[in-house]
């Protein structure tokens, strides 16, 4: 909204304007006056409502976003009566995975069988001493947990015999499993779970490893972490990449990301300065692949770089991200699906001031999100979802495009307003944002790829920023192979171990080693 002409007023000719409106006496060129105070009036209170909106959003930004329900939305400052619920179901229910684990949730966990030392199987029950004992299937269990570093060391003192004529030394030997290197492949892989995994800084390790009596500096982390990225996960990764191209959905964003070495660089040739890691989610028949790549490309860059190993026999992929034009691809035809969450966010960021025109849009987006988690219940094939939509959500989606055409057309809203802007996004990106009910398979959001950001968000939290380029490459490869093997239930550590272990044979033929096929190249006695 343009800000309202300029017109310069003293209290005395305010109180005059006032008594001439109170006797109906106006005088040419009050109307322009009064004109320029409404307009003042809209112009400031949408000023406030933007402001506060911002304010949001970057709260949003700076501490993660909160919860988005409904429930939660419309608690405080809403016109909408709360429904009344029987006591009993108020009460907040258990959420699944917060209570204690059993015996057989820690696979890794060493298990020691106790056996009772006075009695045996076949011999007499010593209580009814008629009966005889037998083995339960199923043995009694107690897990004790140990603290330890998370990178231990031990120390071989070999045994050292001189002669005393001749001075020969002779030393024994190491054990015949003791590798030559001074850093096993465990010690990479276990740092780079720490650092790229879950977000602990080198000098965290550094300072934890030095309490516990084992110091490792940061800058040895860094060494091992690169010498274990030269070996068997740089092919491993570059293979993921190329499997990742040849997804049926595509989903990608961006957050920003700081690299010093290309500040510095922008800052003297004056080229682009924004940064950013491109999160991306491909979805290849049933596989989920996470990648990341960190730079100043935007992600519809990346999507290009992607793109350009796909097989060119192969359909377009569906492309899921949000409307910013600068995260479609240039060079490549997909099929664009834009996230249904980002635009009922721009209604959430707006609720306070619009309860109940916000309401009625987030509860038309809920019915669609309804059906659609009907059909994964149901386990619908792509093609019986789509059919599945079409039936039941495109009627609540013509509905609410009616809707949100009236309030623009009929002047109910003011389009520059907050809600005035969000209707007019939903509306210019009306097909992208409804592909489900026209395309198999099209996903509803861009959700999978926010949840997969959160590495590099977390990794940006701790860390701040990454120094090189060269350390930023270390740092997608590792988080796209490690969040990779948590999608498919596959233990990243050991993966990292294996290819580490492996490199030759992963250098030969990388794409018997990803991580849902690692395990049939393991040797019998790896495995």
């Amino acid at each position: 909204m343009k800000p309202p002409k300029l017109i310069e007023l003293k209290p005395a000719d305010v109180q005059a304007l006032l008594m001439r409106v109170e006797k109906g006496a106006l005088q040419e060129g009050d109307y322009e006056i009064i004109k320029s105070i409404v307009e003042t009036l809209v112009y400031l209170s949408q000023a406030v409502d933007e402001k506060a909106t911002a304010i949001k959003r970057l709260l949003r930004v700076i501490f993660g976003a909160k919860t988005e329900t409904r429930e939660k939305l419309f608690k405080i400052g809403s016109n909408l009566k709360e429904v009344d619920t029987p006591e009993e179901e108020s009460e907040p229910k258990k959420q699944p995975g917060h209570g204690r684990n059993g015996a057989d949730a820690y696979k890794k966990a060493e298990r020691i069988k106790v056996s009772i030392q006075d009695l045996k199987a076949g011999e007499p029950c010593r209580e009814c001493l008629r009966g005889r004992l037998y083995p339960v299937k199923k043995a009694g269990t107690l897990v004790r947990f140990v603290g330890m570093a998370p990178l231990a060391a031990k120390i071989y003192e070999m045994e050292k015999l001189r002669c005393n004529l001749c001075g020969e030394v002779f030393t024994a030997q190491p054990p015949n499993n003791v590798g030559s290197d001074k850093y096993d492949e465990t010690a990479g892989a276990m740092i780079a779970m720490l650092k790229y995994g879950s977000g602990v800084p080198f000098y965290r390790i550094e300072k934890l490893q030095e309490s516990m009596g084992i110091p490792l500096p940061a800058s040895t982390q860094w060494d091992i972490v690169e010498n274990t990225a030269n070996g068997g996960p740089h092919p491993a990764y570059r293979e993921l990449i190329r499997q990742a191209a040849q997804g049926n959905i595509i989903h990608h964003d961006d957050t920003p990301m700081k690299i010093l070495e290309l500040v510095k660089e922008a800052n003297e040739q004056s080229s682009r300065t924004g940064m950013f890691t491109t999160g991306m989610m491909s979805i290849v028949e049933d596989r989920k692949i996470a990648l990341f790549f960190t730079g100043q490309k935007h992600a519809g860059e990346n999507m290009t770089d992607l793109l350009k190993q796909r097989q060119v026999e192969l359909d377009p992929p569906i492309q899921m991200c949000d409307a910013l034009s600068r995260n479609a691809s240039k060079e490549f035809e997909t099929i664009l699906a834009n996230c249904l969450v980002h635009g009922r966010r721009n209604f959430v960021d707006v609720a306070a001031n619009f309860p109940e025109e916000t309401a009625y849009v987030i509860d038309q987006i809920a019915l669609v999100y309804k059906n659609d988690e009907m059909a994964k219940q149901q386990n619908l094939s792509p093609q019986e979802r789509l059919l599945f939509h079409q039936r039941e959500s495109a009627p609540v989606m013509k509905n609410l495009k009616q809707w949100l055409s009236q309030q623009m057309e009929q002047k109910k809203t003011e389009p520059n307003s907050g809600l005035g802007k969000a209707i007019a996004y939903m509306l210019k990106h009306w097909d992208p944002l409804t592909l489900f009910l026209r395309v198999p398979g099209a996903p509803l959001d861009n959700n999978l790829c926010e949840q997969t950001l959160k590495k590099a968000i977390l990794h940006r939290k701790n860390s701040l920023f990454y120094k090189t380029a060269h350390g930023a490459f270390i740092g997608d490869m590792f988080m796209s192979l490690i969040h990779t093997c948590s999608l498919g239930d596959v233990n990243p550590f050991d993966y990292l171990v294996a290819l580490k272990r492996h490199s030759s044979e992963v250098f030969k033929n990388p794409r018997n080693w990803l991580p849902w096929n690692y395990q049939g190249s393991l040797p019998v006695n790896d495995s």
